[in-house]
């Protein structure tokens, strides 16, 4: 029985948009040049990280993020970057009597913007406030620890298979495969590994239910 559902953050339940594009602001580009580069960095197996550093040589994030937050314009998750399911779900898994978990890879602060939307939730953690980023077993040992049931027991969602689907599953736990953001429509197209693949979250609750009366 699934007992408990944990989400990623990213592309899961909030939309980055707004957030890169912020950055591509700051950083004095426009917003589809950075979007094309993170896009081609993408497609060269690598991350968001050489988007910054093709723009900006030795970009350190926490040194700009730093002066962004001096200069004003912070980055922040704020209401409007949720996704306009995301709420929705939480809330009807909390009615099911699911418990549930919002623990991506995010710096200290984006846990505290987090906790500060009230979202109806157990759990609020980022492998910056936990010392370990995923796909690091430790990352979902420590999210095992922490839940109330066992492994087999939590379903993990998120929007990457190398981060979020593939370690979960080595780590005993279900997984659910959303396809929005970059790697959800790349690995989307995947052989199977996911328990779940899904175009956004309105379905899960009703998954979930079905999944738990199914095990009951």
């Amino acid at each position: 029985m699934i007992r408990a559902v944990v989400f990623d953050v990213g592309e899961t339940l909030v939309d980055e948009t707004e957030l890169f594009g912020g950055w591509a602001d700051w950083l004095g580009v426009p917003r589809h040049t950075f979007s094309a580069l993170i896009g081609a960095a993408i497609a060269r197996g690598g991350g968001f990280g050489e988007a910054f550093q093709a723009v900006r040589p030795g970009f350190d994030f926490g040194v700009e993020d730093s002066l962004r937050e001096r200069a004003g314009v912070p980055d922040r998750i704020r209401e409007d970057d949720l996704y306009p399911d995301a709420r929705a779900c939480l809330r009807a898994l909390k009615d099911l009597g699911v418990w549930v978990g919002v623990a991506g890879n995010q710096p200290a602060r984006a846990g505290r913007d987090l906790r500060s939307l009230r979202l109806p939730v157990d759990l609020v953690a980022t492998s910056g406030e936990w010392g370990v980023a995923k796909p690091d077993p430790r990352f979902f040992e420590r999210l095992v620890a922490t839940a109330p049931c066992a492994a087999e027991e939590i379903l993990y969602v998120g929007d990457r298979v190398d981060r979020d689907v593939l370690p979960a599953r080595r780590a005993g736990l279900r997984t659910a495969l959303v396809r929005r953001g970059p790697w959800g429509y790349l690995h989307n197209g995947g052989d199977g590994e996911a328990d779940l693949k899904m175009d956004g979250l309105v379905a899960l609750p009703a998954w979930v239910a079905e999944q738990r009366r199914s095990s009951g």
